[in-house]
């Protein structure tokens, strides 16, 4: 389980393909305290952690995780969202992230408003997820509060430090985001038949 609180972004270092799998290789400050078989959210996407050297630590992404996420746009260089899972005695920051991306969005709008972002995402609504005004959302594996939402779009508005210390700063319009819709939304979403 994560919380949305990105740790600290990576580089992009070295892609493989094996097969279906692709071999992604990063470097990052945490990258020298990870170990083998840990779990590490990489944009959202919880990837375990197959080898480890020195500032640089490889993950391998399945066909599926390819197909659902941005993970198989990756290019060498690209800066990827990183977070470790949450310590049971740590606080919950942002919310409850469980690392499965749901679908993936498109940013269709990026304004800049007296010293902060706002980020307009359109998404497939007919896979039957929803945003809602003042709920949690997480893009790129942080986690976000909506400002706007509408059947199959949403905004969110981004300060400083989160745009400096995020991938966000590198988002343009056309480009494709990971998407991990609310857990509590959608329990009650399936309850209540949506």
């Amino acid at each position: 389980m994560f919380t949305g609180i990105i740790e600290t972004l990576g580089t992009v270092s070295h892609l493989k393909k094996d097969q279906s799998n692709l071999h992604i290789s990063i470097k990052s400050s945490i990258s020298k305290e990870l170990k083998i078989d840990q779990s590490v959210a990489h944009n959202g996407v919880c990837l375990t952690v197959v080898a480890t050297a020195d500032d640089e630590h490889t993950v391998t992404a399945i066909e599926e995780t390819l197909q659902k996420s941005n993970i198989g746009d990756l290019a060498i260089g690209d800066l990827v969202n990183l977070e470790r899972c949450m310590q049971m005695n740590g606080r919950l920051d942002g919310h409850i992230v469980q690392g499965h991306v749901d679908q993936t969005a498109i940013c269709k709008k990026l304004e800049e408003v007296n010293g902060s972002w706002v980020f307009t995402f359109e998404y497939d609504a007919s896979k039957g997820n929803l945003t809602v005004e003042k709920g949690s959302v997480c893009v790129n594996g942080i986690s976000l509060t909506v400002v706007n939402s509408g059947k199959n779009f949403f905004s969110v508005a981004i300060i400083p430090y989160t745009y400096e210390h995020t991938n966000l700063q590198n988002i343009k319009v056309g480009d494709t985001i990971n998407l991990e819709f609310d857990i509590i939304g959608k329990y009650v979403a399936k309850m209540m038949g949506k």
